[in-house]
């Protein structure tokens, strides 16, 4: 017979047992973390299982929270951390993680995931919305595509893991990642935004790798929009895109572009609607182009440099001017920022071992859950964020069952 439940499993059960709060929002715009866990299918048999999945899931994401970066490190704050958290019984042992995160589907716990943090990211734009003080644009999602490589990771056939990242631009809240087979991650995009039900109406940022008759197509069919940087990988539509009357066109000064890393940045954006030019025929639903020089100068040196990068959008000028598009062209680039540098610096990613089974994707996702809850809990620096977690655990469980 099955031992019985663990304390902390029997308060995971009456969370998630508990009513949605009667808001403004759906039920599908309340679920919260823990209920979100509780619809992943355990891979274990019956027999012999003394943790439910939902627990052992949940204590994973609170130890990576505070820090923690293998099966060994999530076994050892569970133990750590049993009396300071009001866990009675036997924690889970380090086995039991590393048993456990190596047999989840990842693509059942992703799809968990996406559901919790769509709802998350419904629930702040809502807010958002009602604001007096709200964003530009505010009701319009922005999310930037991009991949990453686990250098520490490899496959079976010895290449090393990467995954494809979707992320919000206002939050940086991880809303799902995809698996790149076979290095192709071009194919990895429309798999990652399968994941997500309804991107009516929302604008997706990419780089030029994914400027891809393909996935404007696809994007188009779902009634979302692109803004797709344009290099010489696609050579004809870069060499049109060269060739447009820029200087009749009025340019916008961008103000996002501060003083920073030790030089002063200017950038102009200039847009031109492509309805009637030959560029229009070159890309689906091309509406405008964009051109935008990057002026440096170094403030030790005082040596300048420009920079001129063209992009390209399906938005007409009704829903988007030049600073707009500059600003989200610009805000794609954080994605290297608000997750690929926190998760290889302040979570170590890069230098995990862990590469058998389904266990970097499931520890990836890990620290993805860690990160978009350190940010619904208010922390903007996710190192003092995980140094705060680490001292205090019980705080690791009350922001994760927040969430």
């Amino acid at each position: 017979m099955p031992a019985s439940s663990s304390s902390l499993s029997r308060f995971v059960k009456a969370v998630t047992d508990t009513a949605a709060p009667d808001d403004d929002l759906s039920i599908a715009e309340s679920i919260k973390l823990l209920q979100a866990l509780s619809a992943i299918p355990d891979p274990r048999r019956r027999r012999g299982r003394r943790h439910s999945l939902q627990s052992i899931l949940l204590v994973a994401v609170c130890a990576v929270l505070a820090g923690a970066r293998t099966y060994a490190g999530i076994g050892d704050w569970a133990a750590a951390a049993k009396p300071r958290v009001g866990m009675c019984g036997t924690p889970a042992h380090a086995a039991t993680f590393r048993r456990v995160l190596m047999a989840a589907d990842p693509l059942a716990v992703q799809a968990a995931l996406t559901t919790w943090a769509l709802s998350c990211l419904t629930a702040a734009t809502a807010a958002d919305w009602q604001s007096a003080a709200r964003p530009r644009n505010a009701g319009r999602q922005v999310l930037a595509v991009d991949g990453k490589t686990l250098r520490g990771a490899r496959g079976p056939d010895g290449c090393q893991a990467k995954l494809l990242s979707v992320i919000d631009h206002r939050r940086g809240l991880v809303l799902t990642q995809s698996e790149v087979v076979g290095g192709n991650e071009i194919a990895a995009l429309v798999a990652a935004l399968d994941t997500l039900p309804n991107l009516r109406g929302w604008l997706v940022t990419a780089d030029a790798l994914h400027t891809q008759r393909s996935h404007a197509d696809y994007l188009l069919a779902r009634g979302a929009h692109y803004l797709f940087t344009v290099k010489t990988n696609q050579p004809t539509l870069h060499r049109a895109l060269a060739a447009l009357p820029w200087s009749a066109a009025p340019k916008e000064q961008d103000p996002g572009a501060p003083r920073r890393h030790g030089r002063d940045e200017c950038r102009t954006a200039t847009v031109i609607d492509l309805d009637g030019t030959p560029a229009a025929a070159l890309f689906p639903g091309a509406a405008r182009a964009m051109k935008v020089v990057r002026r440096r100068t170094d403030i030790a040196t005082g040596k300048t440099s420009a920079e001129t990068v063209y992009a390209i959008t399906s938005l007409s000028h009704r829903y988007a001017d030049a600073v707009l598009l500059a600003t989200w062209l610009r805000g794609h680039w954080q994605i290297e920022n608000v997750l690929h540098w926190v998760r290889d610096v302040t979570f170590g990613e890069d230098h995990s071992q862990i590469r058998t089974g389904a266990g970097p994707q499931n520890m990836a996702l890990l620290r993805n859950t860690a990160i978009t809850v350190s940010r619904l809990a208010g922390h903007t620096n996710i190192a003092a964020a995980q140094r705060h977690y680490s001292w205090t655990p019980g705080a690791a469980l009350d922001a994760v069952t927040a969430a």
